[in-house]
Formats: C-alpha cells, sequence, structure tokens
C-alpha cells in the first residue's frame, strides 16, 4: 500500500516542496495560485560578482546556506550602546511622531527660548524692523517734497491747526481767511514746484501795494490753473490774490465754501469794484467755461474775452490791470470729448472726455505732469482815463482787445521757449 503523503511534495515530504527556497508547484496550487517573494539577502558575492563564470545550479546552493545561517542576537533597544547604536547606513528606517514625542519638542523649544532670554534679555517689539533707515527716508522725502525748510512749514501747520481749533481767528466780509490760505498755499506747492516744474516770468510787474486787476486765459477742462496763479502771486509776491469766479463756483458744495475761505467772491462789477477799492489784487479769467471746456485741437487759442466789465471795473477803481499768460494748463487733462446731454442734466456747463477719464475712474483725475509757465505782462494803466469814461463801450472794447492781444501774442512766445510740454 502506497503512502499518500509522499505524493503530495517533490522530495516526499508533506508541504516541504523540494526542501529549497521555493515551494513547490504541488503547494502553489494548494495556495491558489500566490507566490510569495521573499526578501533576498546580497551577499558580498552579489554586490561584487566573481568573474569566473557560475553555473545556474550553484545560486541556489547559495541562496540557502544564507538562509540557513544562524541569527545573530542582538541586544534589546535599551541597551544599544557604543557603535552597535549608530544608525545603519543607507535609507533611514522611519517612526510614526507620537503625541508625547510632540509635546516633549514643544518644552524643549520652549526651555531653550526662555534661557536665550535669560542670557541676551527680551527682544524689543521692533527688533528686525529698520527704524533708523524709515525715519530717513521719511525725512528725505520731506526735504524733496517740502523743502530744506520743511521743520518750519510744518510747525506752521501745526500752530495753524491750534488756532484753528481755539477759534482764534477772523474773516473779513467776503469771508476770505487768510489762516486757511496759507494751509492751501503750503499743500499747493508740491503740487506747483514739483509736478508742473512752475516757472514765474515778471512778477515785478506786481504792484508791491494797492489794487489791481490780474487778467489771465482760462484753461485746463479743471480751473486748477486758477489755484496755480494764486500759489504764485503769493509766493514770489507776498500778497493774496482774490479771485472772481462764475456762480456756479459757490453753488457747488463744499467747493464754494473752499472758494470763499481762500477770498474768492462773485465775478459782478460790485465786488470787483469793492476789492480794487480797497488795495486788493483781483483775478479774473474773461474766457470762462467756454476758455476751460475748449477741445484740445484749440489749444492756446483764446476765445471771446466778453463785454469788457472788467475793464469797466478797473476804470472805476483807477487801478492797473496786469495781463497773465499761462502755460501748461492745456496738457494736464486734454479734452477730446464731451457729453452735452449728460451735462445739462446734471447742470454743467460740459462733461469731459479725456484719455485718460473716465476711461481708468478716479486714476484719470490725476493731471498730467506738463511744464508751466506763467508770465505777468507789463501793467495797462487805466488812470489816464476819467472814471466816468467806464461807460463808453466802444473805449471798453478796445481796451479788452488790447488785453486779450497781449495775453495771445506772449502765449505764442511762451510755447516756443518751453518747447516739449512735458520734458
Amino acid at each position: 500500500m502506497t503512502d499518500e503523503r509522499k505524493t503530495i511534495g517533490s522530495s516526499g515530504k508533506a508541504g516541504r516542496g523540494n526542501g529549497q527556497t521555493s515551494p513547490s508547484a504541488a503547494a502553489r496550487s494548494l495556495a491558489g495560485g500566490v507566490t510569495v517573494k521573499k526578501p533576498v539577502t546580497k551577499t558580498k558575492a552579489a554586490i561584487e560578482p566573481d568573474t569566473k563564470p557560475t553555473s545556474k545550479k550553484a545560486a541556489p546552493a547559495k541562496r540557502t546556506a544564507a538562509k540557513k545561517a544562524p541569527p545573530v542576537k542582538t541586544p534589546r533597544r535599551a541597551e544599544r550602546t557604543g557603535p552597535a547604536a549608530a544608525p545603519r547606513e543607507g535609507k533611514p528606517r522611519l517612526r510614526a511622531v507620537t503625541d508625547e514625542d510632540a509635546a516633549a519638542a514643544a518644552a524643549a523649544a520652549a526651555e531653550e527660548a526662555a534661557r536665550r532670554t535669560r542670557t541676551a534679555g527680551a527682544a524689543p517689539l521692533s527688533a528686525g524692523i529698520p527704524i533708523d533707515e524709515i525715519m530717513v527716508a521719511v525725512i528725505q522725502a520731506a526735504q524733496r517734497v517740502l523743502g530744506s525748510d520743511w521743520e518750519a512749514r510744518v510747525a506752521t501747520l501745526l500752530a495753524t491747526v491750534r488756532k484753528r481749533m481755539s477759534g482764534d481767528y477772523a474773516v473779513d466780509e467776503f469771508g476770505f481767511d487768510p489762516q486757511i490760505t496759507e494751509v492751501l498755499i503750503a499743500a499747493v506747492e508740491p503740487l506747483a514746484e514739483k509736478w508742473f516744474r512752475l516757472e514765474v516770468r515778471g512778477i515785478e510787474n506786481i504792484p508791491a501795494e494797492g489794487g489791481a486787476l490780474l487778467v489771465a486765459n482760462h484753461s485746463g477742462t479743471v480751473p486748477i490753473d486758477g489755484i496755480i496763479t494764486g500759489y504764485a502771486v503769493k509766493k514770489y509776491a507776498g500778497r493774496n490774490l482774490r479771485p472772481l469766479g462764475a456762480d456756479l463756483v459757490f453753488s457747488l458744495p463744499f467747493v464754494g465754501q473752499i472758494a470763499r475761505k481762500i477770498g474768492a467772491t462773485l465775478a459782478c462789477t460790485d465786488d470787483a469794484e469793492r476789492l480794487l477799492t480797497t488795495g486788493e489784487l483781483a483775478g479774473v479769467w474773461p474766457e470762462g467755461f467756454k476758455g476751460i471746456g475748449k477741445p484740445f485741437a484749440e489749444r492756446y487759442k483764446l476765445q471771446r474775452f466778453g463785454r469788457g466789465g472788467f475793464v469797466s471795473s478797473a476804470m472805476r477803481a483807477q487801478v492797473p490791470i496786469v495781463p497773465v499768460s499761462i502755460v501748461g494748463a492745456e496738457e494736464i487733462y486734454p479734452l477730446v470729448g464731451n457729453v452735452p446731454s449728460v451735462a445739462r442734466l446734471l447742470g454743467l456747463p460740459y462733461l469731459p472726455i479725456t484719455p485718460f477719464f473716465p476711461l481708468l475712474g478716479p486714476l484719470g483725475m490725476i493731471p498730467l505732469p506738463s511744464k508751466w509757465i506763467i508770465e505777468f505782462g507789463e501793467p495797462i494803466r487805466t488812470d489816464a482815463y476819467d472814471p466816468e469814461a467806464a461807460d463808453d463801450p466802444m473805449l471798453l472794447f478796445n481796451v479788452t482787445d488790447q488785453v486779450r492781444e497781449t495775453i495771445q501774442q506772449t502765449l505764442y512766445s511762451l510755447l516756443v521757449d518751453r518747447g516739449n510740454a512735458f520734458f
């Protein structure tokens, strides 16, 4: 009788396969066809192969020998010391980080920070922030924008604010507030000197005292030229300019109040004569909205100067007329279009469209840095005429035309002198 157990393996041993490293075909069939791959231990022979050819049967023998080698007992993890505790060469063995490890690391970091604080002292809040460099940069920027006497300007501004808060200030019958004017002049100076690179000519033609009427061309889409002219008169002549504005200026909220504070008043005969007879410098822009709202293609071409109302006021007050020519305002907001229907709905004389507004929104309101020249011409005397001559329309027309032509010819010569508008 044949023993059936001897037929299971190829060597007659149950479950032992062929007695080598791999199981027999029968064992693999019983396991469902799953082949178990054992890790191969690289021996010195595998790393440094022998130059002599070896037979295929020799390889299993070597693997069997490596498998049957007695295991080397290693000391427990707690008992490993000396060279045996050094990490293995090659890929490090990873271990999961537990909550205890994270807590221990945090405690060690806190202890190290406390030790450094005790030895070096607590670090200030400004550690790492270059305070000195920031302060130097701020001072240099203030000197560049406000000038070398920026400290005096800041002190004057603070003193003005304190006086305003205490109520220690006064205004005249037109609402003119000299302190507000000083603040506005200080605010406009960087715009005029740094941005527009303003050049002033003929400042000696402005009377040092007494009344005079300054007549200028008007342009720029937005009446910034009036503000810059007032700055030039205050800065270089030391006098306050009293602008004569249109009714729309004083009907606008906030704008009308500021205009009154800086000395502006309505462009009417009565107010103009009262200012001139009291020895003030009055300023008028006879072109009005037709001048500031003209297209860019018609730049520096003067519009009508009205019917000579400003000449009549100067004759009655017996004060000189000073022609003022302004170059540079035409380029700050080049007017390329208008929306009259929307302007009428808003109650405006025009609704400007420039290359940057309203396309860029609020950024389109930044004026372009054109180069400005303001020239104050020789005064035209009116005291050679009797005050009653102000009722002669032909005389008013002739003097008005004389003032207009003087400004127009001066504009042409200034444009040649300036050259490029932005360089």
